[in-house]
């Protein structure tokens, strides 16, 4: 009975922390470039002498869905999409991050922005001199129309990267970082593409996560019924103790 609890409660743990990152997906169906959760668990065994029957299920280090969401036309000249693989490059507390999420803003100072963060360039955040119209190219250049000019300039170029897959993790923050921090920031990567005047959405599924909702309630209904079973074992275990 000790060790089918071990099992239980473990289990029970794990269900209601995947029902969490199932419920933060539905919750961002909608919001562009977000990159759906996944959790990972593997088997522990319980260490101690006389435990080998006692196994938990250990959490491992979660990770992203690295598929690509539906990509809509907005006709919005700072609205970006990544075409295919890649990211785009922003500022962080610690250092660099990443996002799909291409809806650029211009601030105070002429600073492009995507939700509050500077955007990076080749030499650090893209920063607009006195414009009247911007562009911004496949490659990732960022051209501007200077007052009083009739041709674009260039000025900057967007810093696109490409990890390897599994390598970045998300942050409290919700942007995604590299899984090993030592590794420092990610290179630019050339051959990453953009669209501008597009804007890729999430890449939840909604069938998908409902349907996996559905199937991590059923778990964690049968591990409180397993509970109760092993509650009525311990029980049916005292009464023959007593005689």
């Amino acid at each position: 009975m000790d060790a089918l609890i071990y099992t239980v409660m473990s289990g029970a743990e794990r269900s209601l922390r995947e029902q969490q990152v199932r419920a933060n997906n539905l919750a961002n169906a909608d919001t562009p470039g977000f990159r759906a959760d996944k959790s990972f668990a593997t088997a522990m065994r319980t260490p101690g002498y006389g435990y080998d029957a006692r196994h938990m299920s250990e959490l491992s280090a979660n990770g992203i869905s690295e598929r690509a969401g539906p990509i809509r036309q907005t006709g919005r000249d700072l609205d970006v999409a990544v075409t295919g693989e890649g990211y785009f490059a922003v500022q962080n507390a610690g250092g660099e991050a990443y996002t799909r999420a291409g809806s650029i803003a211009i601030d105070a100072e002429g600073t492009l922005t995507v939700n509050g963060r500077a955007l990076l360039g080749e030499g650090g955040p893209v920063v607009l001199p006195p414009h009247t119209a911007v562009q911004i190219g496949a490659d990732g250049t960022v051209s501007v129309q200077a007052p009083g000019q009739a041709g674009m300039q260039p000025v900057d170029r967007l810093k696109l990267v490409k990890p390897e897959p599994g390598a970045l993790v998300k942050n409290e923050a919700g942007l995604l970082v590299p899984r090993n921090p030592q590794a420092g920031a990610l290179p630019m990567d050339e051959t990453v593409q953009v669209k501008a005047g597009y804007l890729e959405g999430s890449n939840v599924s909604a069938v998908e996560e409902m349907v996996a909702t559905m199937a991590t309630s059923r778990d964690f209904e049968i591990q409180m019924k397993l509970y109760g079973a092993a509650e009525r074992m311990a029980q049916a275990g005292d009464r023959l103790v007593r005689g």
